[in-house]
């Protein structure tokens, strides 16, 4: 089989906030930006990786989900533990630096983790954990 990773969700509970972190601070491509108010989907991603993309999404836009689980949901991202992403980035340290000269809220300075990796930890504007790890 040939499959690929073409696009992955995150909420959002600002689209206008989650798009300045993810267009100014992170440096990615708006693909697409379509809804209103709230109700907006955006489609993000790293500039020259056109088949990779972020999809920015209200949480509880679909029908099917109840009001418990909408206040779940919105629990869930109050406290930061509904949505997380992995990026990667050849050099961390300077990438540490961007971000978090946007305002942005640390969760975790460069570190080596034991399991061998080094990487740094942010939240977006909507509460998910963005994670950088450094390529090797």
């Amino acid at each position: 089989m040939d499959i690929t990773i073409h696009t992955t969700s995150l909420p959002h509970d600002d689209p206008d906030a989650s798009l300045a972190f993810y267009r100014d601070v992170l440096g990615f491509e708006v693909r697409s930006d379509v809804g209103q108010g709230r109700m907006r989907w955006i489609t993000v991603g790293p500039a020259g990786q056109p088949g990779t993309s972020i999809l920015l999404a209200p949480p509880a836009a679909d029908p099917g989900i109840t009001g418990d689980e909408r206040r779940t949901i919105t629990e869930m991202m109050a406290k930061g533990t509904y949505g997380w992403i992995l990026l990667a980035t050849p050099d961390l340290d300077a990438t540490f630096e961007k971000v978090q000269a946007g305002d942005t809220e640390v969760v975790q300075e460069p570190t080596e983790q034991p399991y061998g990796i080094r990487d740094c930890a942010f939240r977006d504007p909507a509460g998910n954990l963005v994670r950088i790890q450094e390529l090797r």
